[in-house]
Protein backbone atom coordinates (compact mmCIF):
# COMPACT_ATOMS: atom_id res chain seq x y z
CA UNK A 1 0.00 0.00 0.00
CA UNK A 2 2.84 2.07 0.86
CA UNK A 3 3.70 2.12 -2.91
CA UNK A 4 0.99 2.78 -3.96
CA UNK A 5 0.52 5.91 -2.10
CA UNK A 6 4.38 7.28 -3.70
CA UNK A 7 3.19 6.77 -6.95
CA UNK A 8 0.12 8.57 -6.77
CA UNK A 9 1.73 11.31 -4.99
CA UNK A 10 4.67 10.83 -7.99
CA UNK A 11 2.18 11.05 -10.58
CA UNK A 12 0.62 14.59 -9.10
CA UNK A 13 4.20 16.03 -8.84
CA UNK A 14 4.55 15.57 -12.83
CA UNK A 15 1.49 17.01 -13.83
CA UNK A 16 2.20 19.91 -11.25
CA UNK A 17 4.93 19.92 -13.21
CA UNK A 18 3.64 19.54 -16.39
CA UNK A 19 0.96 22.40 -16.04
CA UNK A 20 3.56 24.90 -14.41
CA UNK A 21 5.55 24.16 -17.93
CA UNK A 22 2.76 25.00 -20.28
CA UNK A 23 1.98 28.01 -17.94
CA UNK A 24 5.86 29.32 -18.29
CA UNK A 25 5.40 28.72 -22.00
CA UNK A 26 2.29 30.89 -22.71
CA UNK A 27 3.46 33.67 -20.38
CA UNK A 28 6.87 33.76 -22.79
CA UNK A 29 4.48 33.35 -25.82
CA UNK A 30 2.05 36.52 -24.73
CA UNK A 31 5.13 38.39 -23.52
CA UNK A 32 7.53 38.10 -27.09
CA UNK A 33 3.67 39.36 -28.83
CA UNK A 34 3.47 42.21 -26.18
CA UNK A 35 7.27 43.30 -27.42
CA UNK A 36 6.68 42.58 -31.25
CA UNK A 37 3.57 44.89 -30.99
CA UNK A 38 5.57 47.71 -29.14
CA UNK A 39 8.37 47.86 -31.41
CA UNK A 40 6.21 47.25 -34.52
CA UNK A 41 3.99 50.73 -33.14
CA UNK A 42 7.12 52.14 -32.15
CA UNK A 43 9.87 51.99 -34.70
CA UNK A 44 9.76 50.97 -38.34
CA UNK A 45 11.74 50.71 -41.57
CA UNK A 46 10.92 52.20 -44.86
CA UNK A 47 13.23 51.90 -48.65
CA UNK A 48 12.85 55.11 -50.39
CA UNK A 49 11.08 54.35 -53.61
CA UNK A 50 11.47 57.47 -56.08
CA UNK A 51 13.77 60.37 -55.75
CA UNK A 52 10.91 62.69 -54.58
CA UNK A 53 13.35 63.59 -51.40
CA UNK A 54 16.27 63.98 -53.55
CA UNK A 55 19.23 65.27 -52.45
CA UNK A 56 18.16 64.38 -48.72
CA UNK A 57 17.48 60.84 -49.96
CA UNK A 58 18.26 58.54 -52.81
CA UNK A 59 16.31 56.05 -54.41
CA UNK A 60 16.79 53.03 -52.47
CA UNK A 61 17.91 54.29 -49.16
CA UNK A 62 16.56 52.76 -45.91
CA UNK A 63 15.06 54.78 -43.07
CA UNK A 64 14.56 54.58 -39.70
CA UNK A 65 10.90 55.68 -38.98
CA UNK A 66 9.87 56.78 -35.53
CA UNK A 67 6.26 56.43 -34.31
CA UNK A 68 5.85 57.13 -30.60
CA UNK A 69 5.91 60.95 -30.97
CA UNK A 70 3.03 61.44 -33.13
CA UNK A 71 0.95 61.01 -29.93
CA UNK A 72 2.96 63.18 -27.91
CA UNK A 73 3.84 66.56 -29.35
CA UNK A 74 3.16 68.32 -32.79
CA UNK A 75 5.08 68.31 -36.16
CA UNK A 76 7.59 70.67 -36.70
CA UNK A 77 8.97 72.95 -39.71
CA UNK A 78 11.78 71.15 -41.37
CA UNK A 79 10.28 67.82 -39.73
CA UNK A 80 10.85 64.81 -42.83
CA UNK A 81 7.38 62.38 -42.03
CA UNK A 82 5.95 59.67 -43.36
CA UNK A 83 2.09 59.70 -44.46
CA UNK A 84 -0.34 57.28 -44.66
CA UNK A 85 -1.98 57.84 -48.20
CA UNK A 86 -4.63 54.94 -48.26
CA UNK A 87 -6.09 56.09 -51.12
CA UNK A 88 -2.76 56.16 -53.05
CA UNK A 89 -1.82 52.39 -51.48
CA UNK A 90 0.81 53.53 -50.24
CA UNK A 91 3.05 56.11 -47.83
CA UNK A 92 4.87 59.84 -48.88
CA UNK A 93 7.70 60.97 -47.01
CA UNK A 94 8.10 64.44 -47.12
CA UNK A 95 9.34 67.39 -45.47
CA UNK A 96 6.97 69.91 -42.89
CA UNK A 97 7.40 73.63 -44.09
CA UNK A 98 4.45 74.79 -42.60
CA UNK A 99 2.24 74.47 -39.80
CA UNK A 100 -1.58 74.77 -39.29
CA UNK A 101 -2.15 78.75 -39.75
CA UNK A 102 0.81 79.43 -41.98
CA UNK A 103 0.15 80.63 -45.49
CA UNK A 104 2.30 79.18 -48.12
CA UNK A 105 3.39 80.77 -51.34
CA UNK A 106 5.68 79.77 -54.51
CA UNK A 107 6.82 82.75 -56.77
CA UNK A 108 9.30 82.88 -59.30
CA UNK A 109 10.56 79.46 -57.77
CA UNK A 110 11.06 80.61 -54.07
CA UNK A 111 8.80 79.14 -51.39
CA UNK A 112 7.14 81.81 -48.86
CA UNK A 113 5.87 80.96 -45.55
CA UNK A 114 4.28 83.71 -44.06
CA UNK A 115 6.03 86.05 -46.59
CA UNK A 116 9.34 84.77 -45.73
CA UNK A 117 11.45 83.16 -48.36
CA UNK A 118 11.72 79.49 -47.13
CA UNK A 119 15.16 78.69 -46.47
CA UNK A 120 15.67 75.84 -48.06
CA UNK A 121 18.80 73.98 -46.89
CA UNK A 122 18.78 70.40 -48.79
CA UNK A 123 16.66 70.37 -52.42
CA UNK A 124 17.13 69.77 -55.62
CA UNK A 125 15.14 71.76 -58.61
CA UNK A 126 12.82 74.76 -58.72
CA UNK A 127 9.39 74.26 -58.25
CA UNK A 128 6.55 75.65 -60.35
CA UNK A 129 4.55 78.66 -58.53
CA UNK A 130 1.00 78.49 -56.65
CA UNK A 131 -1.17 80.69 -55.39
CA UNK A 132 -0.96 81.74 -51.34
CA UNK A 133 -2.63 78.83 -49.35
CA UNK A 134 -3.65 78.95 -46.04
CA UNK A 135 -3.11 75.97 -44.00
CA UNK A 136 -5.59 74.68 -41.58
CA UNK A 137 -5.76 74.27 -38.11
CA UNK A 138 -4.18 70.92 -36.86
CA UNK A 139 -2.81 70.50 -40.65
CA UNK A 140 0.73 70.47 -42.18
CA UNK A 141 1.88 71.46 -45.55
CA UNK A 142 4.83 69.18 -46.85
CA UNK A 143 7.23 69.09 -50.28
CA UNK A 144 9.60 66.66 -51.47
CA UNK A 145 13.04 68.25 -51.42
CA UNK A 146 13.20 67.54 -54.68
CA UNK A 147 11.06 70.59 -55.88
CA UNK A 148 11.45 69.87 -60.21
CA UNK A 149 7.83 69.76 -61.11
CA UNK A 150 6.29 66.45 -61.47
CA UNK A 151 8.59 64.75 -59.25
CA UNK A 152 7.15 64.83 -55.82
CA UNK A 153 3.57 64.18 -55.00
CA UNK A 154 3.05 66.66 -52.11
CA UNK A 155 0.68 69.30 -50.76
CA UNK A 156 1.20 71.65 -53.71
CA UNK A 157 -1.00 69.18 -55.58
CA UNK A 158 -4.63 69.69 -54.88
CA UNK A 159 -5.61 66.53 -54.90
CA UNK A 160 -2.94 66.36 -51.91
CA UNK A 161 -3.18 69.35 -49.84
CA UNK A 162 -2.63 70.41 -46.67
CA UNK A 163 -2.32 66.76 -44.69
CA UNK A 164 -3.97 66.17 -41.27
CA UNK A 165 -2.10 65.70 -38.59
CA UNK A 166 -4.05 62.16 -37.98
CA UNK A 167 -2.38 61.17 -41.46
CA UNK A 168 1.36 61.13 -40.13
CA UNK A 169 2.53 58.15 -39.40
CA UNK A 170 5.91 58.58 -37.65
CA UNK A 171 9.57 60.85 -37.91
CA UNK A 172 12.36 60.02 -40.34
CA UNK A 173 14.93 59.76 -37.81
CA UNK A 174 18.19 59.08 -40.32
CA UNK A 175 19.22 57.13 -43.03
CA UNK A 176 20.12 53.42 -42.03
CA UNK A 177 21.60 52.47 -45.59
CA UNK A 178 23.64 54.47 -46.32
CA UNK A 179 23.97 55.79 -42.85
CA UNK A 180 23.65 59.22 -42.78
CA UNK A 181 21.73 61.76 -40.50
CA UNK A 182 18.94 64.45 -42.08
CA UNK A 183 19.68 68.28 -41.91
CA UNK A 184 18.20 70.03 -39.15
CA UNK A 185 15.10 71.54 -39.25
CA UNK A 186 14.49 74.81 -41.19
CA UNK A 187 13.98 77.92 -39.07
CA UNK A 188 12.16 80.64 -40.68
CA UNK A 189 13.01 83.94 -39.35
Amino acid sequence: MENTAINETNIEVKDTTKKSSIMEWVKFILMLALVVIVIRNSIGFTKISGLSMFPTFQDGDFILEEKISKYFSSPETGDVVIINKPEQGYKIIKRVIALGGDTVMIKDGTVFVNDQPLPEIMTSGQSSDMEATKVPADHIFVIGDNRTPGESIDSRDPSVGPIPHSDIDGYVLFSLIPFKSIPKPIEIE
